[in-house]
């Protein structure tokens, strides 16, 4: 078991780098998964990383990291993004750009949340054949089942 925090910096440079490129090749699911079921897709995205890193988060820590992103983010960003939404036809193209700019402002934010409360977190290292994944972990707060997402896992 390994405490986050104490992981080599490097490991987490490209970080939301890396999840930016996972968000690209994923996004139509994450998009739905976010819609239809709150599901939080930085959240979302880190699993599929920590996955590709071998590092398994407890599901108490997933728990954790759901519960402080949702208060922040039910005050703050939750908001704004439907206001961006109900927008997106009254405004220029221009305008609502500067809206969802600011709304992945507010999602950097919510990055660094996570990568704040994360570095206290312990991490197991797993083979990649083990059977318990973050994806399995995190999606099961929602009562969702990875095994209908496989593609996320790759």
């Amino acid at each position: 078991m390994t405490f986050a925090g104490s992981l080599n910096p490097s490991f987490y440079q490209s970080l939301w780098q890396d999840c930016d490129s996972i968000y690209m090749q994923h996004q139509s699911n994450c998009l739905t998964l976010q819609d239809n079921y709150q599901v939080n897709v930085n959240l979302l995205l880190l699993a599929i990383w920590l996955d590709s890193h071998h590092q398994l988060l407890d599901s108490s820590n997933w728990q954790q990291l759901q519960q402080i992103l949702l208060q922040w983010e039910q005050k703050l960003l939750l908001p704004y993004r439907k206001l961006r939404r109900l927008s997106k036809a009254a405004l220029e193209q221009a305008e609502y750009q500067q809206m969802l700019d600011v709304e992945l402002m507010l999602e950097r934010k919510s990055q660094a949340k996570i990568l704040r409360n994360l570095k206290s977190m312990a991490l197991n290292e797993v083979s990649s054949t083990e059977p318990e994944s973050n994806i399995g972990r995190y999606l099961t707060l929602f009562n969702l089942d990875s095994q209908d997402y496989p593609n996320l896992g790759q």
